[in-house]
């Protein structure tokens, strides 16, 4: 199946769609995309390593999970079908937008540049995982201060949204409830 991404205006209206693979190289056109945070019940994120073999940002721990909506696809549907594809997750719950305003481009990585629209959401999860080798080689539960201080110690392997999502997100009180027991 070719993956579809929704190309963006600069103003964040769509204006077409195109190959996800194929649109992801030095000159990334403006897209949409999200990031989700997924909690369990002890306040703790799920950080993900991303699979060696994706041609974007490969082997980079990272926000639990991240994709593209399909042209036509609600966010919400969006990131329930990336969790489940992902990480074997049938249902998030609490699922809400907490960064509805977040774009970015990122410094080149292996030679490609993400150019995102990309609204943050964070959820809480209370059923087991079953990650899909092929997009999570790792994953581990990470109390929020001990990831902080673990990128200021090791910057390079995370990836770049993550890093630089973490101020915008600890400025929104809706945020700071998913980080606490």
């Amino acid at each position: 199946m070719d993956e579809r991404i929704v190309l963006l205006d600069r103003a964040h209206r769509p204006i077409g769609s195109a190959p996800k693979l194929a649109s992801h190289h030095a000159q990334t056109p403006l897209h949409l995309a999200f990031s989700c945070y997924i909690f369990n019940a002890k306040g703790e994120l799920l950080l993900t390593r991303r699979a060696s073999s994706k041609k974007v940002w490969p082997d980079v721990w990272t926000n639990s999970v991240c994709g593209h909506p399909a042209p036509g696809e609600s966010m919400h549907e969006a990131v329930k079908r990336r969790a489940k594809f992902e990480l074997g997750i049938s249902a998030v719950d609490n699922l809400k937008e907490i960064l509805d305003d977040y774009s970015y481009r990122s410094p080149p990585y292996n030679g490609i540049v993400e150019n995102e629209f990309c609204p943050v959401f964070a959820a809480r999860l209370e059923s087991s995982l079953m990650p899909n080798p092929d997009e999570v080689q790792d994953y581990r539960w990470i109390r929020w201060q001990l990831l902080k201080a673990e990128i200021t110690r090791q910057p390079a392997i995370f990836s770049f949204w993550l890093k630089d999502q973490i101020p915008l997100l600890e400025k929104r009180l809706l945020f700071k409830q998913y980080t606490r027991r």
